[in-house]
């Protein structure tokens, strides 16, 4: 029996604190593919020494016939934006490895670099000074310094990670393994090696960790880069504390998902949503939601298609689009906070996907995708261009019923279908989505959204409102009745008065209509304000509750660099 006084200590300290969740003991570590490529030697995630893996080790490229091209592909191949420049010789440290690739020639629109031409593996007459490295395009988020600190802590927190550090009555090991995914010469994967010094007291609230009595120590398997993150994830079990970077959110996410530290998963994978906008290509999102899925992280699933769903349009104009796994792209057709510019452009679409993906996609997934179309919801004069779409002979019948529910919806009203079972108010089908087409939306620019910019009275000039018209509804029925609308952002306490409103917080905006119809009764309107950051990508959807939406600058769902907005406002009628 243990009989160091600090071990009294810290029994105290676990008696006056509640444990958190049991950890899952990850064990291996992930498959490294022919021709996956890393940056090597640099804190940045965004640059480094480029390496490539052949044969079981990673290699090194010559810079001989590099240029840009070629590192446009490695920083594409690595979900970054682009290239922003390119680094030779020994910035990165010295390699010992060896010189994989020389002369490759990329013309800089393919997705990998093995699929450029080269001299062959480990044909070269360079020497590693002549190693090239790149710098890949980040902006702040990703910057390394940019440094983000997690506190769950508790009142004792302190007390145990000075328990900890020291070191001082550690009573079990743990021996932290990492493949560097070369090959030794006997074929087996050569592994560096740390250890942790931890307290079984501290580590038998976790029963995966095995630190039972007889038990002082256990061996983990780790990936090579998150190696470094490991003892700060130890420390945090004692602390609920943590500083999180661009570098480590990964890492920390992974282990946190792999190990039952639900918390620090759900933070980290939070920080993780504040990157999605960095990729215009949509492979980092892709790859962050097929992640999610793996570490079974529901939130951050959730944060990744919420993402994909407000931007769907950019989605369908990027080169991952085809990409887009079936299973994914459904869930996206099936939201209603879907922001595309009418069901029709929806429709076009998926119809598009579907037939670029030729016979990979069964009639019987097809059919699944499509019955997610809205059809009451498409345009009427556009109704009667759908038999002539890519997709109609396939499934004429579908097409069919579709059209004729999508028809009578527009001349009748649900009171007179009432009596039809496959009329239900409440189904999705006959609920918009958020359509930023006229005549349902309206945009316009103002200043920066800065605190800077709004004092608590009167600063700079009042934002004119908008006026513009919409139908009552969607449905033929209400073409001719209009109804006006005034929209407004409300920058200081100033405009808010002068508008005779009280603002909770600034800045505010305002969607009310100006004219009311005896036919308006049985329709309440469900509007949006869409905030789009500068022209780019929307990183915010609000709601309008008695005509009224907050804009939270700080607490948007995506940053926003100097919260440079288009704010569109969307009236969404539905009828009761």
């Amino acid at each position: 029996m243990l009989t160091h006084p600090l071990v009294h200590t810290v029994w105290l300290l676990l008696l006056l604190h509640v444990s958190g969740n049991a950890f899952k003991l990850f064990k291996g570590d992930p498959e490294l593919k022919e021709g996956d490529v890393r940056l090597f030697g640099s804190t940045n995630a965004s640059e480094g020494r480029v390496e490539v893996y052949h044969d079981g080790k990673w290699g090194t490229v010559c810079d001989d016939g590099w240029d840009m091209a070629e590192a446009q592909v490695v920083c594409r191949q690595l979900h970054f934006s682009g290239a922003k420049s390119i680094v030779t010789g020994n910035n990165y440290g010295q390699a010992t490895g060896p010189i994989w690739l020389d002369d490759i020639n990329c013309k800089g629109t393919e997705n990998h670099l093995l699929t450029c031409s080269h001299k062959g593996w480990g044909i070269t007459d360079c020497t590693h000074k002549e190693d090239v490295g790149v710098i890949c395009e980040s902006n702040n988020m990703t910057n390394s310094d940019a440094t983000r600190s997690l506190d769950h802590s508790f009142s004792l927190s302190d007390d145990l990670k000075n328990i900890f550090e020291s070191g001082h009555g550690c009573d079990f090991l743990i021996l932290v393994k990492s493949a560097t995914g070369n090959r030794q010469e006997d074929g087996t994967m050569e592994m560096t090696e740390t250890t942790v010094c931890a307290h079984k007291i501290i580590l038998s609230q976790f029963p995966l960790f095995n630190a039972s009595e007889g038990i002082s120590n256990i061996t983990i398997h780790v990936s090579q880069s998150c190696l470094p993150y490991f003892t700060s994830f130890i420390r945090y079990i004692y602390t609920r504390k943590i500083d999180v970077t661009f570098s480590s959110v990964q890492c920390l996410h992974w282990m946190a998902s792999k190990f039952g530290v639900k918390k620090l998963m759900e933070d980290a994978g939070t920080l993780f949503s504040k990157f999605l906008p960095e990729d215009t290509s949509f492979y980092s999102q892709l790859s962050l939601y097929k992640y999610a899925e793996e570490t079974g992280d529901l939130v951050l699933q959730e944060n990744c298609i919420q993402y994909l769903a407000w931007n769907y349009q950019n989605l369908t104009r990027s080169p991952a689009w085809t990409q887009l796994p079936v299973e994914l792209f459904g869930a996206l057709l099936a939201r209603s906070d879907l922001v595309v510019p009418d069901e029709y452009f929806l429709l076009q679409s998926t119809e598009s996907w579907i037939t670029e993906k030729g016979h990979s996609i069964s009639s019987e997934l097809q059919a699944d995708l499509l019955s997610h179309i809205r059809f009451p919801m498409i345009p009427a004069e556009k109704l009667f261009a759908l038999e002539s779409s890519s997709l109609y002979s396939t499934h004429k019948n579908m097409y069919r019923e579709n059209i004729m529910r999508a028809f009578q919806f527009n001349v009748l009203l649900f009171t007179n279908l009432s009596s039809n079972p496959k009329f239900q108010k409440d189904d999705d089908d006959f609920q918009p989505r958020i359509y930023t087409a006229e005549p349902w939306s309206i945009a316009f620019s103002t200043m920066s959204t800065s605190s800077q910019y709004y004092p608590s009275y009167y600063s700079g000039r009042q934002v004119s409102p908008k006026y513009f018209h919409t139908p009552v509804h969607n449905s033929l029925i209400f073409r001719d009745s209009k109804i006006q609308w005034e929209a407004q952002v409300f920058r200081n306490r100033y405009d808010c008065s002068n508008r005779g409103i009280r603002c909770e917080s600034l800045p505010m905006a305002r969607l009310t209509p100006q004219n009311q119809l005896s036919q308006q009764k049985n329709v309440h309107f469900h509007n949006r304000l869409l905030l789009m950051c500068q022209g780019n990508y929307i990183s915010q959807v609000q709601d309008f509750k008695a005509n009224l939406a907050n804009i939270a600058v700080n607490g948007t769902d995506y940053p926003c660099p100097d919260n440079l907005y288009t704010y569109h406002f969307v009236v969404r009628p539905v009828y009761f």
